[in-house]
């Protein structure tokens, strides 16, 4: 596989691993981290079906007339250590894109949790290139953000 298809992005978070695990698989914490970071909320819907052969599927946006949509098949399911799924995405102006996704929750010596995704397929530099700089940061941040808000009990 070339570079040029592939992105690497890591984050450490503050929580365990399966606190981690369970904040970017749970539809209702989904729910709350996808707009945590909004100052007005928009549209999510998120369902999970959390099994190997199961699917997640997700559609948010600033509003109705603005929809991303997500169609993720769960691969593997190792909870709280691992995670790989197909996805198969689109932005509101049509343009559709397949890729492979693997993310692993990596326990760090403080307690706190190394996330690593590694997605691939991707058709363009630029496409990896925003997905990395964009679209992975922003939700790293959007959960960290959780985690940190989230009382010990709520997460």
């Amino acid at each position: 596989m070339n570079d040029a298809s592939q992105l690497r992005i890591t984050r450490v978070l503050p929580a365990t691993p399966e606190e981690v695990f369970d904040a970017y698989t749970d539809a209702d914490k989904q729910k709350i981290w996808f707009s945590i970071l909004d100052e007005r909320p928009g549209v999510v819907e998120i369902e999970v079906d959390l099994r190997v052969g199961g699917v997640q599927t997700a559609v948010w946006g600033p509003d109705e007339d603005n929809l991303f949509r997500e169609r993720q098949t769960f691969l593997v399911v190792e909870r709280p250590n691992r995670l790989v799924s197909e996805v198969t995405g689109s932005s509101p102006d049509g343009a559709t894109m397949t890729t492979h996704v693997e993310v692993t929750f990596a326990e760090q010596a403080d307690g706190q949790t190394l996330m690593t995704v590694v997605q691939s397929g991707f058709p363009a530099e630029e496409t990896r290139d925003f997905f990395a700089r964009e679209a992975w940061a922003g939700a790293l941040d959007r959960i960290e953000a959780f985690l940190r808000r989230a009382p010990q009990d709520a997460r």
